[in-house]
């Protein structure tokens, strides 16, 4: 790179800053910063020419007033025409100045490309560096449609310099992610490819990251860099340090290019060929012999470098999943830092020892570590630590050392942070269930985990443990023992009472022949539980009390008493009280058989894929959660076991259906009655199978699970061919971030949002409002085409089923570029019964969620005032006020505006003046706002002063509309 002359030095620059620097205060570095842009102003617009030095020097000071925070509205044409000039450093200004200034909707693009091509046909290095710095550094889309053609050329070019491919390379990748629609594939691949082989290892550094990312993208295109990159491996781990001077990082060769190679090589399966195949299997003996190597340096940068080349060969060993020898050398070299000092390493280790569990070459290698393990779930200090220590145990678990693994887990959860409790819970259930040989051992494990941590089982525990004590004969009654000792605790956790009474109303009959046990004891015991209840568990202690007196006709008239009080024939609540009234008739008009018949025991549950293993799955992802399966997974894609993975990759369907379908009742209290006619019916009628005509959205009756899905698989319905938005909340948000947006008979939509500087996340919560699952639901967030460029947007997906009654979350993330004024929209698109339901909603993203409050004395507020006096920054509104003029109410509307009020500013203490800061990407613009209340005439005036027209009448029109 060319040396700066002592004649660039640019002594007046050095003199603004230094100027700046010995400012005293705030308003005297502005005053310095107003003063300076007003020279220049006068420089650029004079009559006398500027020569490139003075140019230079100028957009110098423009640039580090832009870097101090301020606005530059002027001095982007100076900096472009310094793109022709001949000097280096004047060229460098110029496209420093535009990669840090000149936004991709810039008028002066075109200009800039034709600058920038100037530079990449010059074939002077220097020039083509800093040409492709900027194409990188800016990474637009119309970069990328003007030069993603050229750059591969510029790449694989024979006379390219070496400085000049690196930064192609880079700039090519960079264009990659920006647009990779916009670069094209074509015979320049093939040659890119032979960048491995280059002489100079930072062009091969930088070609295995563009190879990397684009092999992702197209595989079959760069197939041959696998032999390329394992012999470019060779050289590097079987060289000698000294070898490789200029790329030696503390005594380790190459090892950011060591790195790429090995995450290359992890794009493609093992190599077919053997010689090629032991090349890279002797390239990865090396790197663990090395690890066993004593340390050639005590520095902290020694070992890092050592261990990333380390754990991205065990990384590519775990992924070919091929060589057990390696496999297990792995295992071991990683059992070795499981006891280290750097927590880091400990945390990594056992994070890749997770993924080596679930291979059938290292399974037992794995699980030599039970104790260190164990061990470091008790004593780390790290949550992040325990937690992978959790993943271990539950990957490592087998028949063999299942019980010793749930048991650790259950002693460890007593004291686990509640972040992780919920995933230990479903662990520990689907453990359980999965390596139970003694089902008296399951019902056991899930009533302490029940015991242990109550709030946090979920209905799918539960739900299972029912399922499963209903499926075996041989563990009812001592399930039936078992719960009925768990309830005599004085304490009893809810979800315990739960499946009590589900069980004791099923099988309490197998225990009734003890006394200790007797009928009435067994009622006596469920009924002192039920006022500590919430109402869905009283509606099924009732269902219980009903199956009671089928099963023990000498507490029937306990029991209809307890059903004839007030308590339950008069209950607030319809579900109890219209159970307690059915129950009630149904005990005294039936006659023996009728009873026996209508409240008979469950018949067995279908076997199913187990619903906690499906939340899990949701809860973790499928690619972090280990197999358990006793035939392990095949790591790089091939499947050594006979287990469903499809069907458990799918959603799984509502836990009310998977544990209990549409023709018998639920535990839960969200079926309406639990014993009705139809429900037993042996013929059932039209409307069950779902025949008769689906309600739309503002239709309440909500037929049953197994309808909707019959309805969903047979229906051919078409999609609705607009939606009205909805906007009823709309300017609800505008001074306040939480509430309900939307609801209707089906569907409520809540939202959670928090904003910082340009930044934004919403929480938006969909509840279902009836008791039949939501199908195929989905949302989006749609802008119109000038928003898009203003609103960046992005929607995490959503869960596609809404079991009835329940609420899943979405989040949006949201970047304000520049000022806006429209609002994105949020369409929701979902089946129910059969139809399909659309759903637009008028999403409260407004400029004024991105105000920063700001603090100001009077002389300060009324000195900006002043300053903010041009015609077009101030916007003023008279207007009648919609809601009794409140003090308190008013003053609470400005905060939740965003601007800081400001007491004492304004000689009128019945005035409100308020002051903040609209953050944008680009931009900050000051506003100033006063709100004038004139309480005999009802009416407000409300003035607004910011640097933008535009941001002061949309803040006006928005705060106006809220008095």
């Amino acid at each position: 790179m060319p040396a700066v002359s002592k004649g660039d030095g640019m002594r007046g620059l050095a003199v603004f800053i230094s100027d700046i620097r010995n400012c005293k205060s705030k308003e005297a570095e502005i005053k310095r910063i107003n003063k300076e842009l007003a020279n220049i102003r006068s420089k650029f617009k004079g009559d006398k020419a500027l020569d490139g030095y003075s140019k230079k020097k100028y957009v110098c000071k423009l640039l580090f007033i832009f870097l101090l925070g301020h606005d530059i509205d002027f001095g982007h044409m100076e900096a472009v025409n310094l793109l022709s000039s001949n000097k280096y450093t004047e060229k460098q200004i110029g496209y420093l100045f535009i990669s840090v200034l000149v936004n991709s909707n810039s008028d002066l693009i075109r200009l800039i490309n034709n600058g920038i091509k100037n530079d990449l046909a010059s074939r002077n290095p220097t020039y083509m560096n800093l040409a492709l710095h900027c194409i990188a550094n800016v990474g637009s889309r119309e970069m990328a449609e003007a030069f993603a053609a050229d750059i591969p050329r510029i790449l694989v070019a024979g006379d390219t310099m070496d400085s000049v491919k690196q930064s192609a390379a880079l700039c090519l990748l960079r264009l990659n992610r920006t647009s990779p629609d916009l670069v094209p594939m074509g015979d320049w691949t093939a040659r890119v490819v032979h960048l491995l082989n280059d002489q100079h290892l930072g062009v091969v550094t930088a070609a295995t990251s563009l190879i990397t990312t684009l092999a992702q993208k197209s595989p079959d295109d760069f197939k041959t860099s696998v032999a390329l990159a394992v012999a470019r491996l060779s050289r590097i781990v079987t060289s000698a340090s000294i070898d490789l001077q200029d790329y030696t990082y503390y005594f380790v060769a190459a090892p950011w290019l060591s790195v790429k190679l090995l995450r290359l090589l992890q794009c493609y399966p093992p190599p077919e060929d053997a010689a090629l195949r032991g090349r890279l299997t002797e390239c990865l003996e090396t790197v663990l012999n090395k690890a066993q190597e004593p340390p050639k340096s005590k520095k902290v940068q020694h070992s890092n470098a050592k261990n990333a080349v380390l754990f991205e060969a065990i990384a590519l060993i775990i992924h070919h999943d091929s060589e057990p020898t390696l496999l297990v050398r792995a295992c071991n070299q990683l059992g070795q830092f499981l006891q280290h000092r750097e927590t880091n390493l400990r945390y990594l280790a056992l994070e890749s020892m997770c993924t080596l569990a679930s291979s059938e070459f290292s399974h037992e290698a794995v699980k030599t570590h039970i104790e260190t393990v164990i061990n470091a779930l008790k004593t780390e200090r790290d949550v992040s630590v325990r937690q992978r220590a959790v993943d271990l145990l539950y990957a490592m678990c087998d028949r063999s050392n299942a019980k010793q693994i749930v048991a650790e887990m259950l002693s460890y959860l007593e004291t686990a942070d509640y972040s992780i409790r919920e995933e230990i819970v479903l662990k520990v259930a689907i453990l359980a269930e999965k390596y139970a040989v003694d089902y008296t051992w399951y019902v056991d494990t899930i009533l302490n985990l029940i015991r242990i941590a109550g709030d946090h089982v979920s209905e799918e525990v539960w739900y299972r443990v029912i399922q499963i004590v209903i499926n075996r004969d041989d563990v009812q009654g001592y399930a039936a023992k078992t719960v009925f000792e768990a309830l005599q605790a004085p304490a009893c956790h809810e979800n315990l009472v739960k499946v009590g009474g589900y069980i004791l109303g099923e099988f309490g009959n197998l225990i009734a022949g003890d006394s200790r046990s007797s009928p009435l004891v067994q009622f006596n015991l469920l009924h002192s539980k039920f006022h500590l209840c919430s109402v869905p568990s009283r509606a099924l202690l009732l269902s219980a009390y009903i199956k009671f007196i089928n099963l023990f006709p000498e507490v029937k008239v306990t029991i209809q008493e307890v059903l004839r009080s007030d308590s339950q024939i008069r209950n607030a609540d319809v579900e109890l009280q219209q159970r307690a009234v059915e129950y009630l008739r149904l005990s005294c008009i039936a006659s023996t058989d009728i009873l026996a018949t209508v409240l008979e025991e469950m018949p067995p549950f279908p076997e199913r894929e187990s619903s906690i293993l499906a939340k899990l799955k949701r809860k973790k992802g499928p690619s972090k959660l280990p197999d358990i399966d006793d035939a392990r997974r095949n790591v790089n894609g091939s499947t050594e076991h006979s287990s469903n993975t499809e069907s458990t990759s799918k959603s799984s369907p509502s836990l009310v259906a998977d544990l209990l379908p549409t023709n018998r009742p639920r535990p839960a209290s969200s079926a309406p009655i639990m014993f009705s006619a139809g429900t037993m019916s042996s013929q059932p009628s039209t409307d069950l199978l779902g025949l008769s005509p689906a309600p739309s959205v503002g239709v309440s009756p909500a037929p049953s699970a197994g309808a909707s899905l019959l309805v969903d698989v047979f229906s051919d319905s078409p999609t609705p061919a607009s939606v009205d938005v909805s906007e009823d909340n709309f300017s609800r948000f505008v001074c306040k971030n939480n509430g309900v947006l939307y609801e209707n008979q089906l569907l409520q939509i809540g939202l959670k949002s928090e904003y910082r500087q340009n930044l934004g996340r919403i929480y938006v919560f969909y509840g279902n409002k009836t008791s039949t699952q939501f199908l195929s639901f989905s949302s989006s967030v749609a802008s119109e085409e000038t928003l898009k460029t203003h609103l960046n947007i992005h929607a995490k997906p959503v869960d596609p089923i809404v079991d009835g009654g329940a609420q899943v979350q979405q989040i949006l993330n949201i970047e304000c570029v520049s000022d806006f004024t429209a609002a994105p929209v949020l369409n929701i698109q979902f089946r129910y019964g059969g139809t399909l339901q659309n759903v637009a909603v008028k999403l409260p993203v407004m400029l004024n969620k991105f105000f920063q409050p700001t603090e100001m004395r009077s002389q300060d507020f009324f000195q900006r005032w002043k300053q903010l006096g041009a015609p077009q920054q101030e916007v003023q509104k008279i207007f009648k006020a919609q809601h009794p003029m409140d003090t308190e109410v008013t003053k609470a509307k400005i905060i939740g505006f965003g601007a800081a009020l400001l007491d004492g500013v304004d000689p009128n203490p019945a005035n409100f003046v308020g002051a903040g800061v609209i953050h944008t990407k680009v931009t900050q613009v000051g506003c100033l706002l006063r709100v004038e209340p004139n309480t005999q005439a009802q009416m407000y005036r409300l003035t607004l002063r910011t640097s933008r027209d535009t941001v002061s009448q949309r803040l006006c029109d928005l705060l106006s509309q809220q008095f």
